[in-house]
């Protein structure tokens, strides 16, 4: 499975996912991370991600291939993230097959109904969670 970390700003959300998603992992899972600009990318490299692009090009081309996506709520809005997701990247992004989990922020006009406020670290364990509940549960080697 192919799973693509999306972020922007500072890359503070991306960057803990990274970290968070490493160790669990099993063999052949591919783990890409796209910033939309330069300081988020650079902060999911140093979190260990080993693929990493940026800007609107790169979210065009990995969404649609991508298994799973994560990231802020921001990333499926249109003009989200102070204006650094541009229409094309929101569209590519919600419109992928692929499972979105997508992590609610206090900072974004948008009220999920259903969701309870939380830190964030709440927050990404239950992303985490997500995603190894998409992937088979307790990790085996041979799963992805």
């Amino acid at each position: 499975m192919r799973i693509l970390v999306i972020d922007g700003q500072g890359g503070g959300i991306g960057s803990r996912l990274i970290a968070a998603l490493l160790p669990v992992l099993p063999d052949g899972c591919e783990l890409i991370a796209v910033g939309t600009n330069a300081l988020a990318t650079n902060a999911m490299r140093k979190a260990g991600a080993k693929k990493c692009a940026t800007g609107e090009n790169p979210v065009l081309y990995n969404a649609p291939r991508a298994g799973c996506i994560l990231g802020p709520i921001g990333i499926v809005l249109a003009n989200g993230m102070l204006g650094e997701i541009t229409p094309a990247m929101a569209a590519a992004v919600s419109g992928a097959e692929g499972v979105k989990v997508l992590i609610p922020s206090t900072k974004c006009s948008v009220y999920v109904a259903g969701t309870q406020e939380a830190p964030l670290e709440v927050y990404l364990q239950q992303a985490i969670a997500r995603v190894r509940a998409l992937l088979g549960g307790p990790f085996v080697k041979s799963k992805c």
